[in-house]
C-alpha cells in the first residue's frame, strides 16, 4: 500500500508532492523498511545500501581491464577515476545492484563507520555497451542502458562515498553511485568525519533509474547471501564477514 509504506498526504493534490523529482525522492514510513543487525555485534553483517535488484558480484577485480567488451568486467581505475585508494582494491570483489525508476532512490549505509571522503565524478549520458547489440535495430534501444550496467560504472556520472567501517575485517569499502540514461545527479548528504550506522542515509539519485556498487578489498572476505537477479529490500542483509 503506497500511503502505508511512504510518506505523504493521500487528502492533498497528488498525494502533498510539490514535484515530479519531490515524488521522485520521496522517503518511507518509519518502520516501513527496519535496519537489520544495527548493533554493534553484528558489524561483520553488510546490509543493502539501496532497494534493488541485484545484477552481479564480480571477484579478484582488476586494476585496468578493457571494460567495453562483452561480459563487461570491470576496471577500477576506470570506475573509480583513479582515485588515490583505487590499488588498494585490486583483486577484490565488486557488488552490484540495480535501481528500476520504480524503485526507492536514496541510499543508505550497508555498515557502522565513518565516512572517509566523497568524490564527485563526472561522466556521460545514455552510454551503451558496444558488443550488447539491439533489442530493436530499426528504433530507440530503450533496453541498453539496462543491459549496460557494469559498463557505465566508467562511464556515467558518479559519487563515491569511501566508508571506514568499525569492523576491521571489512575497514576501508566504497560506495558508488552510477547514475544511468539521463541520470546524472547523485546528490550526496554527507561528508568526510560523519559518523553513520547502518541504515543511515548517504544521499539519493534525482529523476531516473540508477544502480550502485559496494566495493570491497581483498583481504575483506565477503560472503553474499544474494545471488543475480535477487530483489532486494533496504536496509536487508546482503553479506557477511567472517560468518553470521
Amino acid at each position: 500500500n503506497f500511503v502505508e509504506t511512504f510518506n505523504c498526504d493521500p487528502t492533498a493534490p497528488y498525494h502533498g508532492f510539490k514535484s515530479w523529482d519531490d515524488f521522485f525522492t520521496r522517503t518511507f514510513r518509519d518502520g516501513a523498511r527496519p535496519v537489520y543487525f544495527p548493533e554493534p555485534e553484528y558489524d561483520n553483517i553488510i546490509n543493502s545500501a539501496c532497494e534493488s535488484e541485484v545484477y552481479r558480484v564480480a571477484y579478484g577485480v582488476k586494476a585496468l581491464d578493457k571494460f567495453w567488451l562483452k561480459g563487461e568486467p570491470y576496471s577500477l581505475h576506470d570506475m573509480l577515476h583513479n582515485d588515490k585508494y583505487t590499488s588498494q582494491f585490486v583483486g577484490g570483489t565488486v557488488y552490484q545492484a540495480f535501481l528500476s525508476a520504480l524503485k526507492y532512490h536514496r541510499w543508505s549505509s550497508p555498515v557502522n563507520g565513518v565516512i572517509d571522503r566523497v568524490v564527485m565524478i563526472p561522466g556521460t549520458y545514455y552510454a551503451e555497451s558496444p558488443v550488447m547489440g539491439f533489442e530493436n535495430p530499426d528504433g530507440p534501444d530503450p533496453a541498453g542502458p539496462n543491459f549496460s550496467q557494469g559498463y557505465i560504472t566508467s562511464l556515467a556520472a558518479r559519487a563515491l562515498v569511501w566508508i571506514k567501517a568499525d569492523k576491521e575485517e571489512i575497514g576501508l569499502m566504497g560506495f558508488l553511485a552510477v547514475g544511468m540514461c539521463e541520470v546524472s545527479s547523485c546528490e550526496v548528504t554527507v561528508k568526510a568525519g560523519d559518523r553513520v550506522k547502518k541504515g543511515d542515509q548517504l544521499g539519493m539519485f534525482h529523476f531516473g533509474g540508477s544502480t550502485h556498487c559496494l566495493l570491497f578489498r581483498p583481504e575483506t572476505k565477503v560472503t553474499f547471501e544474494k545471488k543475480e537477479n535477487d530483489e532486494v529490500l533496504l536496509n536487508e542483509p546482503i553479506a557477511s564477514v567472517g560468518g553470521r
